[in-house]
């Protein structure tokens, strides 16, 4: 800390701490989620498949995002509780992994959706429903994320320490940089995957014209539902953050209210736990695991009482 780093005189708000205290508590939720589905992935054989590798990608990116956010929220809450200016090395650090790490959770969605399209419309195509073809999509989706959308936000990003918001991101002002990252992060993703989503439900629709196999419909319209609680899942995270895209929005005009980021990354903070808790919620083998620690004697009762009854009707009443 410098002498130019540290002022006493910052103003302060009544509201400030336990605003600071509920972003901290919501992100500190959400890492424990993300690290305990992350866990579940990893002991349950269940969930070694295509789709759950997905799925894993999803927490993973979720997982950071949310290590990142809490950083910040406790970045923010040391300098409030002190009442100093202070920006420290990571400062800048954190938030441009802020921006990486949210369009890589947007991406991650945009990756479940084109794996659903793919296993319904090329379903005889098995290469590209294989773990190493989605992991090449994966992979490409992190380079994307890190390469050629981190760099430049490195080299132009325009991070700025915000005193009055006590976090390092960029000024809410109509700029290029600002433009590139609402397309890169929230509409190109967003759109891709709800246009996938509509595509289906066309496909699936033709599927029932041409009076195809009931088995191979039943299929589709079972991926039509995980793509639905895909686009539901991004959709929500979506709403949430509109009052983050609202300050963006108003920043393109004129100058966002005082304390824009605080208010904003306020909802930000609370679509993690959204976004896990709808991530538990539409994944069965999240559930599974879940209700069979929890009710593990009556899993154990049900077959007990089964082979019980079939060894009565097999023996038949004794004669004496």
């Amino acid at each position: 800390m410098t002498t130019e780093n540290i002022s006493l005189s910052v103003s302060t708000e009544f509201w400030f701490i336990p605003t600071d205290i509920l972003m901290v508590s919501c992100s500190s939720i959400a890492v424990l989620l993300s690290l305990f589905s992350l866990f579940i992935i990893i002991v349950d054989k269940a969930c070694h498949t295509v789709p759950m590798m997905l799925t894993t990608n999803t927490c993973v990116a979720v997982f950071i995002f949310s290590s990142d956010m809490l950083a910040l929220a406790i970045f923010t809450l040391h300098n409030d509780l002190k009442q100093i200016r202070y920006q420290d090395s990571l400062c800048v650090f954190r938030g441009i992994l802020v921006y990486i790490t949210v369009l890589q959770q947007n991406y991650s969605f945009l990756c479940q959706a084109i794996y659903r399209y793919i296993k319904v419309v090329h379903s005889n195509r098995l290469f590209y429903q294989s773990a190493k073809f989605q992991g090449i999509i994966i992979g490409i989706s992190w380079t994307f994320g890190f390469v050629v959308y981190g760099i430049p936000l490195i080299v132009v990003g325009n991070i700025q320490y915000l005193v009055d918001d006590q976090i390092c991101q960029q000024p809410m002002t109509l700029s290029f940089v600002m433009i590139y990252n609402v397309l890169l992060i929230f509409l190109i993703p967003s759109l891709m995957t709800i246009s996938i989503y509509y595509k289906l439900i066309v496909y699936v629709k033709t599927m029932n014209k041409r009076s195809m196999a009931v088995n191979q419909v039943n299929r589709a319209k079972q991926e039509l539902t995980m793509l639905r609680r895909i686009v539901i899942l991004n959709a929500g995270f979506m709403c949430i953050c509109i009052p983050k895209a609202s300050m963006i929005f108003i920043g393109y005009f004129t100058s966002p209210p005082k304390y824009h980021y605080r208010v904003s990354y306020i909802f930000v903070h609370i679509s993690l736990i959204f976004v896990m808790g709808a991530i538990f919620k539409f994944t069965d083998q999240f559930q599974n695991f879940i209700m069979k620690r929890i009710r593990p004697q009556q899993n154990l009762i049900a077959p007990t009482l089964t082979h019980s009854i079939r060894t009565v009707v097999v023996q038949g009443p004794s004669v004496s």
